[in-house]
């Protein structure tokens, strides 16, 4: 066989039933070798952006390698703000481009250049396949580097006579290593020691937990302990690691350190799992987010991350899932009667508090419930009525979203949440697609702010092609609100006058209904709250992709906070 059909053998025995793509000249090997192929469906995409971003969503919700062909130079140059997204998500993409023919490459021919350079700084591995011959090995090194935790997307330029050239392989498949890693006993001891002696510990939790499959350990850890669990911030809350139903689910963090300084300064042990501590994103003082008398746990199989920023008393070094389960053990084992008191009697006071928050929020909910355009919060009202247990939620609209569904209560499965972390737009609308791709039997809601989906929009046509079932409701203020926040926020004076530059989509507005109907996905606007539940709820039911437009307030908030 050639080098394309033995690279989609070993995928394929790798269990990879999709690719991802937008050829060009030097993908056509691969392209030719695909038609027909019998375990492994091209899904064609009109850009590289909503590529990337479909293969990142699929492999975010399948936990299995995203795997995504690119046009050479220019293809790579226009995902490379979805390959940011992977890289700080930590996302297993396998992202493959065709390269010239190596018998043009002395005369620097067409589209030719030095990809290897341009990907590596947000790729695990990147290399260019000089021989046929090492296709195998690259395919399995990226496999398993991509899925080896710290888990995260590889690069791998294979050049068009590579593609082509006709040779024996060693089609071995790929064979992933089992990453639980235990963490080392006596620092399990030291933290159960820690937080059974802890007079107010909290919990702060980040993807790493459910994408480790951990959420059931994490939830027998809070009990143990009577302890809040706070989800990290917006700018960085990838996924959902506890169920926000649950008594102990505490508000998430705020975005800015003195916020967060001021949310943290209650405890006096704060365990943290499967999160950056801290990925701030504006800088505002006092600078430092860790309060000085908080003493710091710290688990991950991000190694890097442990003691990176703060002094660490505790580091565990290991799979979330295996130091939680062992670790919920400990805690439980080394507790008098007298402590077990008082976890129940901690467990009580956050239950009520927490309650009391989700009525207060309900409140706000109900007082601007007649206001036109619609505000951000009777939005996610809206939508959280509309929501069944089992839906995926992809959101790209921070300022909207503004963890309202979280805080209401309304994501029933924590695996069903996916939001934005590396913040190069026109994440969501893509990877809304991948997630139905991986979880066909499962609803799947996309809320996107009308900005963020005009990085990405093409992939519309994507969803319309191969009637892929998404609800896309676009929040539409006609603006890059978080700019704005962020903006009055740092004090700017044009700013504080509540004047902005290159700010607003308007003079003209996009007519999202119409592009979305130009893509081939039906679509309409939706200006009540009663009719955008209603209409959401059947879309979720129903087997074609639509797109609701709901316009919302255009006033600019202060600093968002929970």
């Amino acid at each position: 066989m050639n080098g394309s059909e033995a690279i989609l053998e070993l995928l394929a025995d790798a269990g990879v039933k999709y690719l991802f793509g937008n050829p060009g000249t030097t993908e056509l090997p691969l392209s030719d070798a695909l038609v027909d192929h019998p375990r492994i469906k091209y899904i064609l995409g009109l850009q590289e952006v909503p590529v990337v971003g479909i293969a990142e969503g699929y492999a975010q919700a399948s936990r299995s390698p995203g795997v995504v062909n690119l046009h050479i130079s220019c293809g790579l140059g226009n995902g490379m703000g979805m390959l940011y997204n992977a890289y700080r998500a930590g996302t297993p993409l396998i992202v493959t481009a065709g390269q010239q023919d190596r018998r043009l490459k002395f005369q620097e021919p067409i589209l030719w250049s030095d990809m290897v350079s341009v990907a590596k700084p947000w790729t695990k591995w990147a290399i260019e396949v000089e021989r046929a011959a090492d296709l195998p090995n690259a395919i399995r090194r990226a496999v398993q580097t991509a899925l080896m935790p710290p888990t995260g997307p590889v690069f791998l330029s294979i050049p068009v006579d590579v593609q082509r050239e006709i040779t024996e392989f060693d089609l071995t498949p790929p064979q992933p290593i089992n990453p639980q890693v235990r963490p080392p006993a006596a620092e399990l001891q030291r933290a159960a020691e820690m937080l059974c002696a802890a007079k107010n510990p909290g919990i702060l939790v980040g993807s790493r937990v459910v994408e480790a499959d951990g959420v059931a350990e994490l939830v027998e850890l809070a009990e143990a302990l009577g302890a809040p669990v706070i989800s990290e911030s917006g700018t960085t809350h990838g996924r959902l690691s506890f169920p926000c139903t649950h008594p102990l689910s505490a508000p998430g963090l705020p975005l800015w350190a003195p916020e967060i300084e001021d949310r943290l300064s209650e405890f006096d042990v704060l365990f943290v799992a499967g999160t950056d501590v801290f990925r701030l994103y504006v800088y505002f003082e006092p600078a430092r987010a860790l309060p000085k008398h908080t003493r710091l746990i710290h688990l991950d199989q991000n190694y890097w991350e442990l003691g990176k920023n703060y002094p660490t008393e505790v580091a565990l070094a290991g799979d979330p899932k295996v130091g939680l389960a062992e670790l919920a053990q400990l805690v439980r084992g080394r507790q008098s009667d007298e402590q077990q008191t008082v976890v129940r009697e901690r467990t009580a006071r956050r239950s009520e508090v927490h309650q009391q928050l989700r009525n207060d929020l309900q409140t706000t909910i109900t007082s601007q419930q007649d206001q036109r355009p619609l505000t951000s919060a009777v939005i996610m009202h809206s939508l959280a009525r509309a929501l069944p247990p089992n839906v995926a939620v992809i959101e790209e609209a921070v300022t909207t979203t503004n963890t309202h569904l979280e805080r209401l209560g309304a994501i029933a499965d924590p695996t069903g949440y996916f939001g934005h972390r590396g913040w190069a737009l026109g994440w969501g609308l893509g990877c809304s697609i991948g997630v139905k791709l991986a979880w066909p039997d499962r609803p799947v809601l996309a809320v996107l702010g009308e900005g963020a989906s005009l990085y990405g929009i093409q992939g519309l046509w994507t969803a319309a092609r191969y009637r892929i079932p998404v609800t896309f409701v676009i929040c539409n203020n006609a603006q890059y609100q978080i700019l704005k926040i962020g903006a009055q926020g740092m004090e700017l004076p044009q700013a504080q006058a509540g004047r902005f530059e290159g700010m607003d989509i308007a003079g003209p507005e996009v007519d999202m209904v119409a592009l979305a109907r130009s893509l081939g996905v039906q679509a309409e606007r939706v200006t009540e709250p009663d009719e955008l539940t209603e209409k959401v709820r059947a879309s979720l039911a129903g087997d074609v992709p639509r797109l609701f437009d709901v316009p919302i307030d255009r006033q600019t908030p202060g600093r968002l906070g929970y």
